[in-house]
């Protein structure tokens, strides 16, 4: 068996650093915390758009379930989204936006942060 070699410490920037606290884990960003819109912003950082149809399909959700979580994720500030139509048929696109991204980051420096601590106990 081949021993693998430890996962390599990404930096943080430190704009999004976050220090682990016993209340940090309650002041997680609730916008995006939730499951469905942690998969969409997660989505949406590896690709530079997706179509509903895309993430639909993806996260394996419904088209209301689906609809609900990404308009608060617009409402918050975070995704763009674009309607349009391709003949009679409507296409809706969602990008992420730059605060969104940053959103994410400070997450998952957050999270990291968490299981650092939790680790080290």
């Amino acid at each position: 068996m081949v021993a693998s070699k430890p996962a390599k410490a990404r930096s943080v920037p430190e704009c999004v650093q976050v220090t682990a606290t016993p209340k940090s884990a309650v002041a997680l960003d609730r916008l995006i915390h939730e499951r469905i819109r942690l998969a969409i912003v997660s989505a949406l950082a590896v690709n530079d758009s997706l179509s509903f149809a895309d993430l639909k399909r993806l996260l394996e959700t419904t088209d209301g379930n689906l609809s609900v979580h990404a308009r608060k994720l617009e409402e918050g500030g975070y995704l763009e989204c674009e309607k349009r139509f391709e003949g009679r048929i409507p296409k809706t696109e969602y990008r992420l936006r730059p605060r969104g991204r940053k959103a994410l980051e400070k997450y998952l420096a957050h999270m990291e942060a968490l299981i650092a601590a939790a680790r080290a106990r």
